[in-house]
């Protein structure tokens, strides 16, 4: 099928990556995700779609932990649990930096069709993932 729609997991890329999480260990799925950031991060040349596609749901799974994310898509996300990814947030931030940094083989394949609705759903994205500021943190009490 492809991709069928601009979100994070909307593409047979990042659902087989929520599979792939739901697959590990409890104890590794934390790991799985940062290695998925860090392949793409650590990309210097050419970066290819898959990459992308499964950073990018990483990433989406970080901000839905994190204050306004959305949770992460009920059918082809994860099902199991995960640990808390808040710490990944930086990473997250640079993964998708360097995927909206040509060379970007999902960039380009999105700059061919919606590319304004994919690439304001990576900066919905990267706004949750910013650390907020002090005095904009929620009183929990």
């Amino acid at each position: 099928m492809g991709t069928w729609d601009i979100g994070p997991f909307d593409n047979d890329t990042a659902a087989d990556f929520g599979g792939d999480l739901d697959e590990a260990a409890a104890g590794e799925r934390e790991g799985t995700v940062r290695c998925t950031l860090a392949r793409v991060i650590d990309t210097v040349g050419y970066l290819a779609a898959p990459e992308s596609e499964r950073a990018v749901a990483a990433a989406a799974l970080i901000a839905a932990q994190c204050p306004g994310g959305e949770p992460a898509d009920p059918i082809y996300g994860p099902e199991e649990p995960l640990p808390d990814l808040t710490g990944l947030r930086d990473l997250a931030l640079q993964a998708l930096e360097r995927v909206m940094t040509e060379p970007s083989e999902l960039m380009d394949l999105w700059a061919e069709s919606d590319g304004g609705s994919w690439r304001a759903n990576i900066r919905r994205l990267q706004n949750v993932l910013l650390p907020q500021p002090p005095g904009e943190q929620l009183n929990l009490i």
